[in-house]
């Protein structure tokens, strides 16, 4: 594969009878009163208070991926959380490695990575353990495309922004980017921890590249970390249910999908997990199986995917034959000295 760059409070009066009653500030109170304040602790730096402003968000893709005439095969998934192999509370690096190996044997025309790549983003030994690990990949050729998630962001998020640019150097001065993969793929990579909102850096950048899509493009996949759509959860890992910021994203892709001419695919994480739904025209995934610690879930009605198989180690195969999409969900099973790899959900989509 060759893989070309596109685009180098105020105080209150009030007035009763003849009485005049002054509010002072709390703090002059404490003062005048001998009572000293505690010292105001200085705000924790947050990945989505950084400037965006500055960014590279170009129009068109960012990246082109030759195709060489054979049918288009993209593998996505996320929250490996690389970091030293003897951490196995976070993550199974048994299994991340496992996955790592098998999506090599795959050779995919591109690798989506929903997120969470390190384990911890201020630490530039998780991106070592990263380089190390997937060593093979560089070695065939194959594209990738992460996106960042909130691991990435663990710190100092400047700081392990930086970090995340060192690893990943082609995406210098870029939180969101996109790629077309031969004519009839295109792939946005977008950033959960920045905003999604109308009017925002990023959803501006978004819309422009959806309302120029080229003619030949027949799906869009649509990566991010934390999840538009989800099994709402009500007693276990509730923190992770689908927040605002993505909502809005996916409010907005209901509205715009059904006046493109291509089928979406949005791909998230977060959720150590496999889910799968489908809303207003557009296939929701949470892959977040790549090697994090899981995290059982209670599905909802609306989640496509009811198989009760637990952990969920996995990543999800498409393939692209003429106009159909098919979609595999290749599940690890630790448990198996024979066969370790099985295919657990298969759906397909048609292009428009």
């Amino acid at each position: 594969m060759k893989i070309t760059h596109e685009d180098g409070a105020v105080g209150a009066k009030t007035n009763r009878a003849a009485k005049v009653v002054i509010a002072m500030p709390l703090a002059f109170l404490l003062c005048a009163s001998g009572v000293s304040q505690e010292p105001t602790k200085p705000k924790e730096p947050r990945a989505e208070d950084l400037p965006t402003s500055g960014l590279i968000s170009g129009m068109g893709p960012t990246f082109r991926v030759r195709d060489h005439g054979k049918h288009t095969t993209l593998i996505v998934y996320g929250d490996q959380r690389f970091t030293n192999p003897a951490n196995i509370k976070v993550t199974n690096p048994t299994a991340r490695r496992l996955l790592v190996q098998r999506i090599l044997e795959e050779h995919p025309d591109g690798i989506l990575l929903n997120g969470d790549v390190p384990y911890s983003g201020d630490m530039v030994d998780d991106y070592r353990v990263f380089r190390d690990e997937t060593q093979g990949w560089r070695d065939a050729n194959l594209n990738v495309f992460p996106a960042l998630g909130n691991h990435e962001f663990h710190g100092d998020p400047a700081v392990a922004l930086e970090h995340w640019w060192s690893a990943f150097p082609q995406l210098r001065n870029r939180r969101w980017y996109s790629a077309q993969i031969g004519k009839a793929i295109y792939t946005v990579s977008l950033d959960s921890d920045a905003s999604l909102l109308p009017g925002s850096d990023q959803h501006r950048w978004l819309e422009e590249q959806l309302h120029r899509l080229p003619k030949s493009i027949k799906f869009v996949f649509i990566s991010l970390h934390h999840p538009p759509v989800a099994d709402v959860q009500t007693h276990i890992n509730i923190s992770h249910n689908p927040r605002p910021n993505e909502i809005a994203l996916r409010d907005y892709l209901g509205s715009i999908a059904p006046k493109l001419h291509a089928a979406v695919i949005v791909c998230a994480g977060h959720i150590h997990n496999y889910e799968r739904f489908s809303q207003h025209g557009v296939t929701y995934l949470v892959s977040g199986g790549g090697g994090a610690s899981p995290v059982p879930v209670e599905r909802t009605p609306d989640d496509l995917y009811q198989n009760t198989d637990f952990p969920n180690f996995h990543y999800v195969k498409f393939e692209l034959d003429g106009n159909t999409l098919r979609g595999s969900m290749i599940r690890l099973d630790e448990g198996s000295a024979v066969n370790q790899w099985h295919t657990s959900d298969q759906f397909w989509i048609s292009g428009r």
